[in-house]
């Protein structure tokens, strides 16, 4: 498979949803969505979607679907695209 992971660590029922910042390798995001259900996994994937300028399909979840601390797989991630999001 191409493209690159990501380190996120969420934080669920924010009071928005929002790219925070990085601490090194791990980026920090709130989203409004409650963790149950797998509605904050969804509500990270659609932000990082929109950060990244992807469609929700690029990007999996492949690691901490029950933690905050997750790893999304982006797919056909540009250097671009990271550095995008590098500027938060």
């Amino acid at each position: 498979m191409s493209g690159w992971l990501l380190r996120v660590r969420v934080t669920p029922r924010a009071a928005r949803d929002e790219v925070v910042g990085w601490d090194g390798d791990l980026l920090h995001v709130r989203v409004t969505a409650p963790p149950a259900d797998g509605k904050a996994n969804q509500a990270c994937r659609e932000l990082l979607a929109r950060a990244l300028g992807v469609a929700k399909s690029q990007i999996q979840l492949v690691q901490g679907a029950h933690h905050r601390e997750k790893v999304f797989r982006v797919e056909q991630g540009s250097p671009q695209m990271l550095e995008r999001l590098r500027k938060v």
